[in-house]
């Protein structure tokens, strides 16, 4: 594998991180204490929320101990098995993109449970009543990530129907 490709998947993971910490300063900045910011005809919302939960908000009324348990040491030690398995595995085009996405979507959740107890959410979009949950960056990375290794499960799953090469065989994973 060329440098440049070997390089990918670190400079999106930390890229990644990077926007999102910076979008959560952001919003503790200037949306914290603030009214909702409305944008596109009330399409995009931007506004301060703390998720003590999971993906928007599931399993925040979970005692603290439950959601400690969970959400913070759950979610490190899937990022460690994640890591683990990733490093030991070639990988199609589509997820050599999708895993880090997840991985760094995860961490940077993570980043905030720990320093700060709960995660910062601040993007909500949708029409009239019918609107997403608050979510972030991170977010965002994790749903485009799986999105990815879906494409890369399918794509996979097709070439071995057909015949076609192995993901061990795919010239970009050698």
């Amino acid at each position: 594998m060329s440098p440049l490709l070997r390089w990918l998947p670190i400079s999106l993971a930390l890229l990644t991180i990077a926007l999102d910490q910076v979008g959560k300063w952001l919003a503790l900045q200037y949306l914290r204490g603030e009214p909702i910011h409305s944008y596109l005809g009330d399409t995009v919302r931007l506004q301060y929320a703390r998720n003590t939960g999971a993906f928007l908000g599931m399993g925040a009324a979970l005692p603290d101990v439950a959601r400690i348990a969970i959400f913070t040491v759950g979610t490190g030690a899937i990022l460690v098995i994640c890591v683990v398995i990733a490093l030991r595995r070639h990988w199609p085009r589509a997820a050599v993109i999708g895993l880090p996405l997840v991985f760094a979507g995860g961490i940077s959740n993570l980043i905030d449970r720990v320093l700060r107890g709960s995660v910062v959410d601040y993007f909500n979009m949708g029409i009239g009543a019918f609107r997403t949950g608050i979510f972030n960056v991170a977010d965002m990375a994790i749903l485009l990530g799986v999105g990815f290794l879906l494409f890369s499960h399918e794509s996979t799953r097709e070439e071995s129907d057909a015949g076609s090469p192995s993901p061990a065989q795919d010239p970009f994973t050698s």
